[in-house]
């Protein structure tokens, strides 16, 4: 790699269903909803740990931590994001900062914001202020709007260590 600021984008969706927990940015919020995935499902960590990957021009998310495998069935997906950050390190890297979307319908997710923010910056080795996490409803429209899925899309800010 070639010691300049590299930029990763990563993009992730999950279908909402009933008996799953709702994991979104490593904290579990109430609803009657949850993500269904192999893993926990947390749509917003699975997009950061793509954007860590992407930014060191790695595979993405399914190469490392295929649904196929056992190891990863109902996985905490804090520990993806801690592997990509460990990636990223081995190349001479380090998280600079980290900008992510939550595209939800419902539940309210504005109470929980700080709490995914801590999270998501003691994942990446970075300060609260080095983490946004926002989120937006899709006013009805498509699969979001339906309540049919939650998406998130981050992108992660890598420098040279």
């Amino acid at each position: 790699m070639s010691g300049a600021p590299r930029i990763g984008f990563g993009y992730d969706i999950h279908r909402l269903v009933p008996a799953r927990p709702l994991v979104l940015g490593g904290v579990t919020i109430p609803h009657t909803l949850g993500l269904e995935g192999h893993s926990d499902a947390d749509a917003l960590l699975h997009a950061i740990t793509d954007a860590v990957l992407g930014a060191c021009g790695l595979a993405d998310i399914g190469t490392y931590f295929p649904p196929t495998d056992a190891r990863y069935k109902d996985a905490d997906s804090s520990m993806f994001v801690a592997e990509a950050v460990k990636l990223a390190g081995s190349k001479g890297y380090r998280v600079g900062n980290c900008d992510c979307m939550i595209l939800a319908e419902r539940p309210k997710l504005s109470p929980h914001i700080a709490d995914m923010r801590e999270k998501i910056a003691t994942l990446l080795g970075v300060q609260p202020t080095d983490v946004g996490v926002k989120a937006t409803t899709c006013e009805g429209l498509g699969f979001v709007g339906r309540e049919e899925g939650i998406a998130a899309h981050a992108v992660v800010l890598l420098v040279p260590r």
